[in-house]
């Protein structure tokens, strides 16, 4: 005679009754009062918390931050960034670059890099991806953006894509660069946001927070670069003038 077969709901309750009973034996935590918690605190919280970095500080501490996870970060005067952008496309190699020709500063670009020698060709993202996938991911070298700001305290840049400048751009291509108003640097995520009305002006669809090339370490946790989206990203940081350029370069290692 066959044994009949387990019962799983039976099993099934068993554990549940075990657990419980295990529950109701615990302590009980005491769970502090919750309170509400305004801007203001917030804003208390931050001013208390964070020095007041002047922006020559917080331009250091931005390229820094970046240097040490492989950006590479050229510190140039606001009226040199097209020339130095056309030495590092030669010095990459980049065939095609994607970019904006459309934005002023996409104008600038167009004009710098046609003066070289073996120009690039550009290519705006004007179309719906579905229509140009395999050329996009197969053949762009380079994607070239603006960065709405940087945050020094953790050495990152803001960018909120738009329909000229897509997402697609700074996440698809092999090599990202990137755009910065050294103007526009804050010292924290809170002060951009405070500081540039964030909320009032309203958030686009997409926000990126980008804190050097992409990298992994689900491996062996193992610190990957370059395993998804770009391998390598450069930083074209535009210094204001009453910021000493060479002091800046000396303390960073950066680009001059």
């Amino acid at each position: 005679m066959s044994a009949p077969p387990p019962n799983h709901a039976s099993a099934r309750n068993r554990i549940l009754g075990k657990l419980r009973a295990a529950l109701a034996q615990a302590p009980q935590v005491q769970q502090p009062a919750a309170h509400p918690v305004s801007p203001a605190d917030v804003a208390q919280h931050y001013a208390s918390t964070t020095p007041d970095w002047p922006l020559a500080e917080r331009l250091r501490r931005l390229v820094v931050a970046m240097r040490s996870v492989q950006t590479e970060v050229h510190l140039v005067r606001p009226a040199d960034w097209p020339e130095r952008l056309a030495q590092v496309v030669q010095a990459h190699g980049v065939k095609r670059l994607l970019m904006a020709p459309a934005t002023p500063h996409g104008q600038q670009a167009q004009v710098a890099l046609a003066n070289l020698a073996a120009p690039p060709l550009t290519q705006a993202f004007d179309r719906d991806i579905e229509a140009w996938k395999a050329s996009l991911f197969d053949t762009v070298d380079a994607g070239f953006t603006s960065v709405r700001c940087g945050i020094a305290e953790t050495g990152s840049l803001v960018v909120w894509p738009d329909a000229q400048e897509p997402r697609t751009m700074s996440l698809v291509p092999p090599l990202h660069i990137a755009l910065l108003d050294g103007r526009q640097v804050h010292r924290h995520l809170h002060e951009a946001l405070t500081l540039e009305g964030w909320v009032a002006h309203g958030l686009p669809t997409n926000a990126l927070l980008i804190s050097g090339p992409s990298k992994t370490s689900d491996i062996q946790q193992t610190l990957a670069y370059g395993a998804h989206g770009p391998r390598a990203l450069v930083l074209l940081l535009t210094v204001p003038e009453d910021v000493d350029l060479d002091a800046l370069q000396a303390s960073t290692g950066g680009h001059a």
